[in-house]
Formats: structure tokens, sequence, C-alpha cells
């Protein structure tokens, strides 16, 4: 009995302390909870009128539970997963209409994808080294090969390790009423820098911004937003380890236009730039910014099992200060099929003010005389590549690339780059779908107008999953 009187103790203090509240209190936490349950009745009042507008919209019987309604094939929308050459479907719930503008548009689609890159490379120079933190350490950039003067020449060997062109992207795909699709796509990767002080180094966290890769919309034959120039040809580009490989004869350029595609044939306005080298090269080259019309570009396609061939032109004026200079360019390239296991991959592109668009802006567009006027500075580059097929998971390239530059060394000086060229052979190995191992060897060589070249030579391995 004793032990029972301790037990009941608690509860006894816990009646006590409740009856010493205040009746106001009591009466005004009521008073709180009816007021609670009315809005509560409200919300019930909501939710039934929503789920039966959805049932009338879907056809499900009014009867039906919540649950048996979002199950049902009226309510879901497959969802296809991109997973870069092969795909899965996934299933998420379609927009529930309540209202115009809310919700997910019914007919949507998602994709998602990207690729984890891991790039491990040891890099000899013949003429010092590439600085620390250059996109030259990163992949093979053309304009990054060190050239020094006689005497000062000193052959240096690094290594770097890095995961910075690790991509995502997301993509949606809408039908609407009237049957067109509406395509919305974003791709970003790591190659963005530090966004602190501790970031972007190799000293503790190795931490990267994002960078913005393609961002665009696609209605019908329109596509406006940032994605590759239609002056450049994916599509030709050969299977490397490196970034891009063959660097210096290859057209490569991202940035924001307008484009229209009709059937073989595809037209855009893009974003203008103007590079200027200084009589002389008494400075480094610069971007005047000026520009008032946009860069004009023009392509006709053709394919089959063979592979494809298109040829591509650019218009283009350059602008600095009230000056001002035309130019245009053209590139030929393709995948030619030799069967299965072999294919030929090439780009052939030269005109005038070819500069930003070639080899990673390995010359500029222009460069001013002595009088400050600006002239276009012509430019040839281009790039051939043999892929062979050894096993379904073992593959290898060889490929060669070449780019050169007429420039006038009474106007530019002798330090600007005259020719550039590059060897390079990989294998990589498949052991399991979109795993990739591989390993590759280079040579490079840039010569500047004056005469004087260095050389390049590296190891390079990748380890690449694709999702």
């Amino acid at each position: 009995m004793k032990k029972t009187a301790l037990g009941l103790r608690p509860l006894v203090l816990a009646l006590a302390v409740a009856a010493c509240v205040p009746a106001a209190a009591q009466e005004l936490d009521v008073a709180a909870i009816h007021l609670r349950l009315t809005q509560m009745e409200d919300e019930m009042q909501a939710l039934r009128a929503l789920l039966a507008e959805h049932a009338q919209a879907t056809g499900t019987a009014a009867g039906a539970s919540p649950h048996a309604t979002a199950a049902s094939p009226a309510a879901l929308a497959p969802a296809t997963v991109s997973t870069s050459g092969a795909s899965r479907s996934a299933v998420v719930p379609a927009a529930t209409p309540t209202g115009a503008g809310s919700g997910r548009p019914a007919g949507t689609t998602f994709e998602f994808g990207g690729f984890i890159k891991f790039d491990a490379m040891t890099t000899t120079t013949s003429d010092g080294k590439i600085a620390d933190g250059t996109p030259g350490r990163l992949f093979y950039f053309p304009g990054a090969t060190p050239v020094a003067e006689s005497g000062q020449a000193r052959r240096s060997t690094y290594s770097d390790l890095h995961a910075q062109f690790s991509r995502f992207s997301f993509a949606t795909d809408t039908t609407t009423d009237n049957g067109n699709t509406i395509k919305a796509y974003i791709e970003a990767d790591m190659y963005g820098g530090g966004s602190n002080a501790f970031a972007g180094n190799e000293t503790i966290t190795n931490t990267y911004a994002l960078t913005l890769r393609h961002a665009y919309v696609r209605y019908g034959h329109w596509l406006a937003g940032q994605t590759w120039s239609n002056f450049q040809d994916t599509a030709a580009l050969p299977d490397m380890v490196d970034f891009t490989g063959p660097s210096e004869g290859t057209v490569f350029n991202r940035q924001a236009q307008l484009r229209y595609t009709q059937g073989p044939w595809s037209f855009s306005v893009e974003n203008p730039q103007t590079t200027v080298t200084p009589y002389l090269s008494r400075s480094a080259r610069f971007n005047s910014g000026d520009n008032r019309l946009p860069d004009i570009t023009a392509r006709w396609l053709t394919q089959g099992d063979w592979g494809h061939f298109t040829v591509a032109g650019l218009a283009r004026q350059f602008r600095y200060g009230a000056d001002t200079a035309a130019g245009g360019a053209l590139s030929v390239s393709g995948r030619l099929s030799l069967g299965q296991n072999d294919d030929i991959r090439y780009m052939l592109s030269g005109g005038s003010g070819i500069g930003r668009y070639l080899g990673f802006a390995l010359a500029s567009d222009t460069v001013l005389d002595a009088d400050g006027d600006m002239h276009a500075l012509r430019g040839y580059g281009g790039f051939v590549a043999w892929r062979h097929a050894f096993t379904p998971k073992l593959r290898g390239n060889l490929a060669y690339s070449v780019a050169a530059f007429d420039n006038d060394a009474m106007r530019t000086g002798g330090l600007v780059t005259r020719t550039s060229q590059s060897f390079r052979i990989n294998m990589i190995y498949s052991p399991a779908p979109r795993f990739d191992v591989g390993g590759e060897i280079s040579w490079a060589q840039r010569r500047l107008e004056n005469g004087l070249e260095g050389d390049l030579q590296r190891i390079h391995t990748h380890v690449k999953y694709s999702f």
C-alpha cells in the first residue's frame, strides 16, 4: 500500500497544478481549439471540392479514394531519364488542375543526366611550366604551350589530378494542346574557379564553382538561349580522353543565340565579340565589347547510315570604338563510317576573322596598325581522327590536328602564334555500360611568328561514368 501511495503522488500533484490555472486561461484555450476546429472543417471542405474537380477532369469516379485516383493511369505521366546512350523510365505525377497557370503542365516529361569524370595527367613542357590553376593544366589548351627565348628555355615536368569536368544536366519536354513540343535544357559542370579564399586551389578543399554550359528553350523550328554555336559540328568531335583532344583544329564555341532549323538547313544570330591584338603586341590582346551587329551563321547537313557531312558559314562585323571591319569563314566537317568497327572524323575551317572560333581562340580576330585602324586576321585549321573498336569493350583513337595564321608581323609583332599542331593516341576500355577507363599519349608544338617554338608531351588518364 505504501508503494501505491507513492505512485499516486505525481498524479495528485498534476491535478493540483491544473486546478491552480486561472479559469480565464482555460477558457482562452477552449476558444482557440474551437477556432482551429472550424478552420480544419473549412480546409476539409476545400479539399473535397478539389478532389471532385480532379475526378471530373480525369474521368475518375467521384467515390474513388484519393489514393486510387493518384495511382490511376490518367494521373500518371512517364518521365524519361537520360543515361548517356541508354534510358530508363520513371513515373512522375501529372499536374492536378487547380486553376490556370498552376501546377506542372500535363504531358511533361523530365530527363536528367551527366557524368563523373576523373582526370590524371603528367605533362612535360620544353620551355617552362604552364601556370598552375590555368586551363592548360586541366586539358590541352594550344595557346598555353610555353615558348621561351633562346637560352631561357627550361624543361619542366608536373602532374595534375582533378574532377572539374564532371557535369549534370536537366531537361523537360512538354507537348502543347496543338501537338507542338517545348524543350528546355540546362547543363553545368564544375569548371568555374573558386568562390572564396579556400576554394579553387589545391591547398585544402579543391572546391570549385558551377559553370553554365547550356541553357536554352526550343519550340518548333526555333531555339533561344546558350548552346553550341551553329558554326560548330559537335557530332564530328573525336572520342578523346582529353576534354577536346585536337583542339587547335576544332571550331569550338558556346554562346547565346537565336536559331531557326528547317530540314537540313539551320540559321542563327549569335553573341558577337571582337578580340583585338594591339599594334606590335605591345600589350596583351583584349576584347573590345563594342559590337553592334550579331555574328550570323548558316549550316547545311546531310546524313545517313554512312555517317554525316555538313558545311557551315560564318559572317561577322568587328568593331573597336568607331572603327569597324568585316570577316567571314567556312567550315566543312563530318564522320565517315568504315563498317561496324571503324570511322573517320574530320574538320577543316578557315577564313578572315575566325580567331575566337578556332582552337580556343588560339589567335585574335583582328589587329591594330600604327594608326589604330583595325584589320581582320586570316586563319586556318583542321583535324582528322581514326576510331577503331577492337572489341565491344575496347576502342582506340588516333588523331592529328593543326592550325596556321597569316599574321602581318609588321602589325602583330613576332610574339603571336603562327602555327600549332598536335598528335594523340588513346585506348579506352569500358568494363560496364557507360563506364570508361582510358589512357592517352599526346605531343604538341606551338610556333611563334618570330620562329621560336615550344613543345608539350602529356600522359593523360581518366575514369568516367555517365548516368
